[in-house]
């Protein structure tokens, strides 16, 4: 009994500590309880005087964000119009979709994409450009959206389920059908993430449409209106209750082209299933009046809703649709090139009208036998008959005479061998062959017998159309060459160089290009009774005969013809030159040639007689639409 009173004596004080304890542990509990109460309520006060007084203009304005929306209002782009004002591209409105990338959300993404028909893998590369710009750019998702995408937009664009979409009304190019001028207008698309690094576009933003080709790259600036903007507000279904705000934008510039779209009709047609290019110019001014390069694309094709299997097939096709042939071919320029020649023979004294040479179809120079297109030969003939029949034989020997850096003189002269400086992007430089140009370009001395073939317009020199085109426009206008040039601003034409010619001589070989077509020459069949059309035919050959005949049956190896010409003989007013790819002989571009010259005679007369050039109907029913295949003799 002691023993267990003793026991419990001894156990007493543990359940008094326990109780204490159990007290002290409860009382710090409420202690941190409402410490924690404190706590939050400072917190929560420190955010409502954040929100109500510290940062209240703030807070403000991202709660009206969420009810006021601010809309790119994209600026049209000008319009391009001929020389008579007439309308060759033109805008359509319709519809752009953007991405607003406050609201955009990852997992919206692959929704959206699906809804549009869009490839998921490139939809986000195109949101992943944009991580780095500022929030207010917008994602440039489709343009010209169908109906069937227009009610996927309208019907999911609520603020519960895609508020990012945002509908843009804009203005988009209505390029002409069939590839018409495709080469000179050229296209407009989305700016390239290497075109943003060039400084040539340092002023643009990812999703701006700039001009790719052509005019419309050349004149971006100008043809680009800026942009305007409209602030609206919204309901949480993202539709317009009330427009707050309107800055209208401005729309670019019109341009007017120095092309008549006459004429560029009618090169088109005589160009209708060929390749090759056909330039007109005004010597008088520079004006180009008609441009060609085929075959051409259509540039719709580069716009809103063109699919990429189109555009890379524009990329595959071997016919190269996109090679703007007009001022990139560097080709050589064949039997054109003679008169350039004989200028350069007459002016140094190597020659004169009276010389003459022997034909028999062939010389040997240098130890090599060189033929003449005619096997039977031409017989004694001089420099008038050499031009107007295009022998061989006799450039052959001018070119041993007066040596190849005498041809490259004169050659320099006319333009060739550099850039004409059109406005007009890539545009090539072709060949003009020299000693100083060999030694720089091969490390290799130049050899005699190489001048023979570039005596006449083979070897390494090439032209473009284009140059070829200025080279003959400089010499009808008795040794001015203007700047060649495609716009109508109010502007006088500006002279690109000038050089001294003896008017005689330069008149005797003028002369020998009248004989090519009016004194049955190698032109005859493009003979005009009321008009004194003068020009040059011209065959190239597209490699040495020996590589040529591993070749045979190969049409892309065909020889090149060319035809040069320009009308009247007094006072010229057009110069046109025709490339015809794979044509085999110069005489059959001559007609090309024929048929410009004739619509623009024709035009100017009908312009006297009622006052007006617009009957275009009339010009092509003149010209019809063949051109056909003429007799006479190659080059």
């Amino acid at each position: 009994m002691a023993r267990i009173q003793g026991e419990r004596e001894h156990e007493a004080p543990k359940v008094v500590r326990f109780v204490h304890d159990e007290t002290y542990s409860g009382a710090a509990k409420v202690a941190v309880f409402q410490y924690l109460t404190v706590a939050v309520f400072v917190f929560l006060l420190a955010g409502y005087w954040d929100l109500q007084v510290r940062n209240e203009g703030l807070y403000n304005t991202k709660a009206l964000q969420n009810q006021i929306k601010s809309l790119p209002m994209p600026a049209p782009r000008g319009r391009i119009l001929d020389r008579d004002g007439r309308v060759i591209v033109d805008n359509h409105a319709s519809y752009r979709l953007v991405l607003s990338r406050e609201s955009l959300r990852d997992d919206h993404i692959v929704p959206i994409a699906e809804g549009l028909n869009l490839d998921v893998g490139e939809f986000q590369t195109r949101v992943r450009r944009f991580e780095h710009r500022p929030s207010y750019f917008t994602i440039p998702v489709k343009e010209e959206l169908t109906e069937s995408e227009l009610a996927f937009v309208e019907s999911h664009r609520s603020e519960l389920m895609f508020p990012e979409m945002e509908l843009i009304k804009s203005q988009f190019r209505l390029y002409p059908k069939d590839g018409f001028a495709s080469h000179l207008i050229g296209y407009v698309g989305e700016i390239s993430d290497a075109e943003l690094n060039s400084p040539e576009w340092a002023s643009h933003n990812p999703g701006d449409l700039i001009g790719k080709t052509g005019v419309e790259r050349y004149y971006n600036e100008s043809l680009t209106g800026i942009d305007g903007q409209r602030q609206v507000r919204v309901d949480n279904r993202m539709n317009t209750r009330e427009v707050l705000g309107v800055k209208p934008p401005v729309s670019g510039k019109d341009l007017k082209l120095t092309i008549d779209l006459d004429l560029q009709i009618v090169a088109e047609m005589a160009m209708e299933g060929k390749k090759g290019a056909v330039v007109a110019i005004a010597p008088a001014t520079g004006e180009v009046l008609a441009f060609v390069s085929t075959p051409g694309y259509d540039p719709n094709l580069f716009l809103g809703r063109s699919k990429s299997a189109d555009v890379k097939a524009l990329f595959d096709d071997p016919s190269r649709p996109l090679f703007n042939r007009a001022v990139q071919s560097q080709l050589a320029p064949g039997s054109t090139f003679k008169p350039i020649v004989a200028l350069a023979a007459l002016e140094t004294g190597a020659i004169d009208e009276h010389t003459t040479f022997n034909c028999p179809g062939g010389a040997t120079f240098y130890g090599h036998y060189y033929k003449c297109h005619a096997k039977r030969g031409h017989g004694t003939i001089d420099l008038h008959r050499a031009i107007a029949q295009s022998c061989d034989v006799y450039f052959y020997n001018v070119g041993k005479i007066i040596g190849i850096d005498t041809i490259a003189k004169y050659a320099q002269m006319v333009g060739y061998g550099r850039k004409t400086g059109i406005d007009m992007p890539g545009e090539k430089e072709g060949v003009v062959p020299s000693t100083a140009w060999k030694i720089r370009t091969f490390r290799e001395k130049w050899f005699d017998g190489e001048t023979i073939s570039v005596a006449i317009g083979q070897g390494a020199v090439t032209v473009t159309p284009l140059q070829l085109a200025f080279a003959y426009s400089g010499l009808v206008n008795n040794g001015v060459w203007m700047k060649p040039h495609l716009i109508l601003d109010g502007r006088p034409p500006a002279v690109d160089h000038t050089a001294t010619i003896n008017p005689v001589n330069l008149a005797k070989v003028l002369d020998g290009m009248c004989a090519v077509v009016n004194e049955g020459g190698t032109g005859a069949s493009v003979h005009m009774n009321d008009i004194v059309l003068c020009g040059k035919t011209g065959t190239a050959q597209r490699a040495s005969n020996d590589f040529l005949k591993t070749k045979a049956g190969d049409v892309n190896f065909r020889d090149d013809a060319w035809f040069v010409g320009f009308a009247n003989r007094q006072n010229p007013e057009i110069v046109v030159a025709a490339l015809f790819e794979n044509g085999r002989e110069g005489p059959l571009a001559a007609p090309i040639v024929r048929d410009v010259i004739k619509a623009y005679f024709d035009k100017k007369n009908r312009q006297k007689q009622n006052g007006t050039g617009q009957n275009l109907a009339a010009a092509v029913n003149d010209m019809g639409r063949s051109v056909t295949a003429p007799g006479a003799r190659p080059n």
